[in-house]
């Protein structure tokens, strides 16, 4: 891809860091990079965009948090698709194994989009919503 000097630069200066997030990327030119690999759960991404990106945290923060916040947002997509949906109906051992598996993850009490993936009901509430008692 057409590159700036400025980019150059950084390829150059932070080739370590780029290949420690998984970008190869080298100069065919003076005024052309070339974007060998990226990492492999970043398959779709447009590795260009991406570069560029990584570049520019590079040259305002000297570090990169890109290919990690889109490797993030691309798996917390994936755990969205593959939740249990309403109306969905679970065998008792799949129950067990997604309280087990809510027991044991960080902040599962919310899901990606910041949603309750859970709620505490009272006894006189749980009688309510069964008209028990009316």
């Amino acid at each position: 891809f057409a590159a700036t000097l400025a980019e150059h630069a950084m390829v150059e200066e932070h080739a370590a860091t780029l290949a420690a997030l998984g970008l190869d990327v080298a100069p065919l030119s003076s005024t052309t990079l070339a974007v060998r690999s990226r990492p492999a759960a970043l398959a779709d991404a447009d590795p260009v965009a991406l570069t560029r990106s990584v570049l520019a945290d590079l040259a305002q923060h000297d570090a990169s948090r890109v290919v990690e916040r889109t490797r993030d947002d691309l798996l917390a997509t994936m755990a969205c698709h593959a939740a249990v949906r309403a109306n969905r109906r679970l065998a008792i051992e799949e129950m067990n194994a997604l309280l087990r598996d809510m027991e044991a993850t960080e902040r599962s009490d919310q899901c990606n989009h910041g949603r309750p993936t859970w709620r505490q009901v009272t006894l006189t509430e749980l009688d309510g919503l069964f008209l028990r008692g009316r």
